[in-house]
């Protein structure tokens, strides 16, 4: 089945659909109806990127690994994906100083005594690496 088109191929503006019909009960029930779900909206690439982010349960760490892109590249396509759905990202949230590894590894390191408290702090505000 053809998804839903969103948009007009010819002028790009708004799609009415007009017909539904319901093959079980050979139904048809006609009337105006808008194409205003948000995900509706979506293209076919947008909907993947979706579907990968609940996979992973809106980790963005494991997406980096599994789409071979960076965290401001997934931060920024997120956004995208919003504004697509009709509605504002939210505030602009900084990158993380550390990488999500490197804090495991910088804490680990605490834990075993080779930095000390003030040492591993600096690192996690991003003061050194």
């Amino acid at each position: 089945m053809i998804p839903l088109p969103t948009r007009s191929p010819f002028s790009g503006g708004e799609i009415i659909v007009t017909r539904f019909y319901c093959p079980d009960t050979d139904v048809t029930v006609e009337g105006r109806f808008s194409v205003s779900a948000p995900f509706a909206q979506l293209t076919p690439e947008q909907l993947q990127f979706i579907e990968i982010f609940v996979r992973n349960e809106g980790r963005i760490s494991r997406m980096e690994g599994e789409l071979s892109m960076s965290y401001p590249t997934i931060r920024n396509r997120l956004r995208e994906i919003i504004r697509a759905m009709g509605y504002e990202p939210g505030q602009e949230e900084e990158e993380p100083a550390v990488a999500p590894a490197d804090r495991s590894r910088v804490l680990q390191d605490l834990d075993q005594g080779k930095l000390s408290f003030e040492e591993a702090m600096r690192i996690l505000q991003g003061e050194e690496a």
